[in-house]
């Protein structure tokens, strides 16, 4: 795991399989502020749907094995589209070290979609799904120790 310095080069990634948020921790102090949120539409499509979708392609023999390829399929081409942007934040400068808190399913997808150098910034990983948490309570929970005195009322 690599060392953590307080530049505001810090990322969080909070992801499942369906969204991915990356966050800043300020240098300054203060709550986590959003870079940018990655969504899959397909990962919030209605499984019946996926299900319709996989009998009109391959019959209803291979309905159900067909949605969960499809729906696993999905998570991990959004794993490998997450991994190119932490990717293009290493390249461009932007984040000298990495926290990871994701689904565990999608923990292990990302695991084995980060490139080796953007691994090397992983200070911690955390397999949780707390992707819909607000800014404050996320960084209340990832950050015990740090100073909000001068930032919230």
């Amino acid at each position: 795991m690599a060392a953590y310095k307080d530049d505001g080069k810090l990322w969080v990634l909070v992801a499942d399989e369906g969204v991915a948020r990356l966050l800043r921790l300020p240098e300054e102090g203060g709550d986590l502020e959003d870079v940018t949120t990655l969504t899959d539409a397909a990962a919030h499509a209605d499984k019946a749907d996926l299900r319709r979708d996989a009998e009109g392609r391959r019959g209803n023999s291979t309905t159900s094995s067909a949605g969960m390829d499809e729906s696993h399929q999905e998570a991990i081409s959004f794993s490998a589209r997450v991994a190119r942007t932490l990717d293009d934040g290493f390249n461009n400068g932007e984040v000298t070290a990495l926290r990871i808190v994701a689904a565990p399913r999608f923990l292990g997808l990302l695991r084995k979609a980060i490139s080796p150098q953007v691994a090397r910034l992983v200070i911690d990983e955390i397999n949780v799904d707390v992707v819909h948490e607000s800014l404050g309570a996320l960084t209340t929970r990832l950050f015990p120790e740090r100073d909000f005195s001068k930032q919230r009322p």
